[in-house]
């Protein structure tokens, strides 16, 4: 199966638009795909205007003509897919007070229900049944799912737009059959209990931004609750959490690159917030309660990678921070939690990720694993005074096991491990860590994994994902849609390109402002890479990129397009420039300690215009492209691909095929549901096989 180009693909109409900056001016043909009632569209799609809908519209009707060989294919794999999931299953029941909490999948069922029993697992009952919340509602996303500390009511809520404007729901739990008080509290983004009858919460403004925090006793009319805490700056959001301790309720004031953290005493919840450190540019940090001390992870006083520093509950700034963990170059501390008697904390060392535990005398004890790559997450208990932790480790080949250690006494116990019902033997699989190269002489880690009947002699196809933004991390995690590709005798591989923090943070930092074109440099790099190994060939190669990783692909994909065999670009952030110098879009302030800030900065201006995809697309050839919007999506606007694609389609000068899909009643993350997600995925792989091939 060959995917071709079709004839008569939609032609966006241009109205030219005259956009001016520093002394600069330039036209934007495609502005007129940005609705006047953006906003409101998010939650209403079916507002948007009848010419940008009916424009969307046509493209979609293409990308399925344009698919219609690969159906059964799209079939195909969705059936292998399916076939890979466990579809009756539950979560390990996570013990508190005298309940232990989880969560089952029923056959064919999209969402979870969320049940407890007793601590010796008997007398069930099902606190919230999400298939039964989720039937009347084409999109569903859960977000909140918390019990209050007296385990009698629990607080949950829902997006039914993909817009991200959730809507907090209270349940009674105290009786046999759970009933939800006679309101809602509307556009709410995070929140916790701070007793048994007093929540914290944040809600969104008008731009979608988190920045005001209230205080809600149950029962009562929200419009009485009490702001507790107001952010004026656009850069910052807030987010509201509970100590495991219980002591304490934390507000976090936080951008990409800077923290500044407020508590509340839940004994007193009148009190004004206290802050524990001031906001400084630069300056980031978390933090955990453990008796009478507060435990910071910070990257203060250069400490680049993090460490972890303690004080007094009674003295929590900066000058009386005093040294807990020390810094190590190339160590990064990634997470840190704390029991009354332990101090556990995640660490990343050489692109690999080793769990690490403290007891009360300062002893330390480390798990680690032998594999070439691999993916650890720590996980910690509710319960404040625990001796045990849970971690799940996973590999490209290895599924997902979920283990209980005990820190006492030293012992580790497999929980769970997720089942392959379709049959899965790890041996048949090979994943290696490669380095590629970079232009600056850089060294990129690459994960690799393919079947042990691949040959590598350069004829099998490859699907190179990469991301590289905001310090996110790309772990080398086990994931069963894969295989579907790999069976078929493809490579997968993942770029750890610069933006990411695989190498410790200067990683990250080598890919802000300036350096941007790190990211798009390594991912190249990691192509070529693969060719000259053998693991691939030229154009042989399918990049693909989701969000800020959008905007990877389609930059590097400027640069070389003749090296890529094929592009998958999901809602991809491509309309850099003028994204971020609107500051009126939901994220553009944040931004700015990323990008730099083109509004008050001719150099920033410069910068972002040099590799800004949509204002760089050039009368070239250009690979085959499948590209992915969602009109209700707030992180990515649907009108950023959409212009892409349109301008694209204008510009270059062969006639590989050219895709939209918009998915016109969901956001970012596209469908829910575990199986209508896997619709996405047959499609991306498809598209993938239709352009290059299978070897397999």
């Amino acid at each position: 199966m060959k995917l071709k180009s079709i004839p008569n693909p939609p032609v966006a109409k241009k109205v030219p638009h005259e956009c001016q900056a520093h002394g600069q001016t330039w036209v934007d043909d495609y502005a007129w795909l940005r609705a006047s009632n953006w906003q409101q569209a998010m939650r209403e799609p079916d507002t948007l205007p009848d010419d940008i809908k009916a424009y969307l519209n046509a493209e979609n009707d293409y990308c399925a003509r344009a698919m219609a060989d690969a159906e059964a294919l799209q079939q195909q794999l969705v059936a292998e897919m399916r076939g890979r999931i466990q579809e009756t299953d539950n979560s390990v029941p996570e013990p508190d007070g005298p309940y232990s909490y989880s969560y089952r999948y029923i056959e064919g069922a999209e969402h979870p229900v969320y049940i407890r029993t007793d601590r010796a697992g008997n007398n069930e009952q099902v606190l919230l049944d999400v298939n039964a919340e989720a039937r009347d509602h084409e999109y569903f996303d859960l977000g909140v799912v918390d019990y209050s500390p007296t385990h009698d009511t629990l607080a949950w809520s829902r997006d039914t737009s993909g817009a991200e404007y959730y809507q907090l729901v209270f349940r009674r739990l105290a009786h046999e059959a759970a009933s939800e008080y006679d309101y809602v509290i509307d556009e709410v983004d995070s929140a916790c209990w701070a007793d048994g009858s007093t929540l914290f919460y944040t809600r969104v403004d008008e731009n979608h931004r988190p920045g005001k925090v209230y205080r809600h006793v149950l029962g009562t009319n929200p419009a009485d609750d009490v702001l507790v805490y107001e952010e004026h700056d656009a850069r910052f959001f807030c987010s509201v959490w509970r100590s495991r301790s219980g002591e304490y309720v934390f507000i976090s004031s936080g951008m990409n690159d800077q923290d500044e953290i407020h508590f509340v005493p839940v004994a007193e919840l009148n009190a004004e917030p206290r802050v524990i450190e001031p906001r400084a540019e630069g300056i980031e940090y978390t933090i955990e309660h453990q008796g009478d001390r507060f435990l910071i992870l910070t990257n203060a006083d250069d400490a680049l990678d993090f460490k972890l520093v303690q004080t007094a509950v009674t003295q929590p700034g900066r000058e009386h921070w005093q040294e807990f963990l020390p810094y190590k170059p190339g160590r990064m501390i990634k997470t840190v939690e704390a029991y009354r008697d332990w101090v556990m904390w995640l660490e990343q060392e050489n692109a690999l990720p080793r769990l690490c535990f403290m007891d009360a005398g300062g002893a330390t004890q480390s798990i680690a694993f032998d594999e070439e790559a691999y993916s650890l997450s720590l996980s910690a208990g509710e319960e404040y005074v625990s001796d045990q932790f849970r971690f799940r480790y996973s590999s490209p080949t290895t599924p997902t096991q979920t283990f209980e250690y005990d820190m006492s006494g030293g012992t580790r116990e497999l929980l769970k491990e997720q089942a392959i019902p379709s049959g899965h033997n790890s041996a048949d699989y090979i994943a290696r860590r490669i380095t590629a190269r970079s232009h600056d002489g850089e060294e990129v880690p690459v994960t690799v994994l393919h079947h042990r009947d691949t040959p590598i002699d350069g004829s099998a196809p490859c699907l190179l994902y990469g991301y590289g933004s905001y310090g996110s991390s790309t772990p080398a995690y086990f994931s069963g849609n894969r295989l579907s590709l790999v069976d078929r005798g493809f490579i997968y591989a993942i770029a750890h390109v610069r933006g990411g923090q695989e190498k410790g943070r200067a990683w990250y930092e080598a890919a802000k402002f300036e350096r941007k074109t790190n990211s798009f440099h390594d991912l190249i790099a990691s192509a070529e890479t693969l060719i000259a190994q053998g693991f691939t060939r030229n154009a042989g190669v399918v990049i693909h990129g989701g969000s800020a990783g959008g905007l990877l692909v389609a930059a590097a994909v400027n640069m070389r397009p003749s090296l890529f065999g094929g592009v998958i670009a999901d809602v991809p952030f491509v309309d850099v420039l003028n994204t971020i110098l609107d500051d009126t879009l939901p994220l553009t302030p944040g931004e700015w300690s990323q990008w730099g800030n083109p509004i008050a900065s001719a150099d920033a201006f410069e910068h972002i215009r040099s590799y800004s995809p949509y204002d760089n697309i050039e009368a070239a050839e250009y690979p085959p492209m499948l590209v992915t919007a969602g009109v209700s999506d707030p992180r990515v606007t649907y009108w950023e691909p959409a212009k892409w694609v349109a301008k694209l389609r204008a510009t270059k000068t062969d006639n590989n095929l050219l895709m939209l899909k918009t998915n016109m009643a969901s956001g970012h993350y596209g469908k829910t549901g575990r199986f209508a997600a896997l619709e996405d995925s047959a499609r991306t792989y498809a598209f993938a096989i239709g352009v290059v091939g299978a070897a397999g």
